[in-house]
């Protein structure tokens, strides 16, 4: 299966090459949307080639969950940290989005392996933003320190009015989501793909793996959450974290698997829907060519004396036919 790279590729590939050529006065103006409603604007003027504005908007939060000033809790701290030294928070950020920075290019690095990472992470602004929260709760986890809201129900945004659950305790962290979509086909094979993605959890070489649960109605974990996110047309996925699965590095790819777990599930069922169309329509053509070769050929077919018609057939076919 495939996994959901961190960072944004155009913004990566529109960062690099205006490094690669500073000594250009390029006017950038770019907008693009990425999965989870996720909006990004990125400027560069000719005036000051050497500074970049990046805009982002977060999808719109629902309103159990915890936003402040615009951002998810912790999200400016956990900015401040990751781009220290060469990006500027300005307050208050471009109108229609949720956070502005301005990086200021003649501070990157000279060694260019350092400068590719800090650019990557700068591209990762989505990870960094939306997953604070959870790395709040994920890191007091993997520290063994109890946290503040201890076997309370947290509510993150992971879609524009929709959020998923966590229920942080001292040696776990239960993840719930509630999983909606909005086509019919996409509900069924959703429902499947989900009953096998427990399904493979089971397997001998994924002892390790979090553990991992579908259910059609929700969860007790669930008890006191709005009933609006009680409402799941395929279920119910329940994964839950242990310290040995945010130890060191392990931290980062888990806050972002499970930040962007829907996306990962409706990728993967619609690839599976247009593997499946492609199939139909390579059969159907196969259907159409039998039909056209049952057609009666007018250059070798004769007239026998009750005027039917037959076509001649060579020695490989006639033998075919007696099979």
């Amino acid at each position: 299966m495939i996994l959901l790279q961190s960072h944004s590729r155009f913004l990566l590939q529109t960062l690099l090459n205006r490094v690669q050529n500073l000594d250009k006065g390029i006017e950038l103006d770019y907008h693009w949307v990425e999965f989870d409603d996720v909006r990004y604007h990125i400027q560069v003027s000719v005036k000051n080639p050497l500074h970049v504005l990046l805009s982002v908007s977060l999808p719109t939060p629902p309103p159990e969950t915890a936003f402040v000033s615009g951002l998810p809790l912790g999200a400016l701290e956990a900015i401040k940290i990751a781009y220290s030294g060469f990006v500027q928070v300005l307050d208050p950020p471009r109108d229609g989005f949720n956070l502005t920075l301005k990086l200021n290019l003649s501070k990157l690095p000279p060694d260019e392996e350092y400068k590719h990472a800090i650019l990557i992470k700068v591209a990762s602004v989505r990870e960094v933003v939306l997953g604070a929260p959870l790395r709040l709760i994920l890191k007091g986890l993997g520290s063994r320190m109890s946290a503040n809201n201890i076997d309370r129900l947290v509510a993150l945004v992971h879609r524009s009015k929709e959020s998923f659950f966590l229920v942080p305790q001292a040696e776990k962290v239960t993840v719930v989501f509630p999983m909606r979509f909005k086509d019919s086909i996409d509900i069924v094979l959703a429902t499947s793909f989900l009953q096998e993605f427990v399904e493979a959890r089971r397997t001998a070489g994924l002892n390790s793996a979090p553990l991992c649960l579908w259910s059609p109605t929700p969860p007790l974990e669930l008890k006191g959450a709005p009933a609006e996110a009680l409402s799941a047309n395929a279920g119910f996925v329940t994964i839950v974290i242990f310290p040995r699965h945010v130890e060191g590095k392990k931290l980062d790819r888990t806050v972002w698997s499970l930040s962007t777990f829907y996306a990962y599930v409706s990728y993967h069922v619609k690839c599976s829907e247009g593997f499946m169309h492609t199939r139909m329509r390579r059969r159907v053509e196969s259907l159409i060519q039998a039909l056209d070769r049952a057609k009666p050929n007018a250059d070798n077919s004769k007239k026998t004396g009750n005027s039917a018609s037959f076509k001649r057939l060579s020695l490989k076919e006639g033998r075919a036919s007696w099979k």
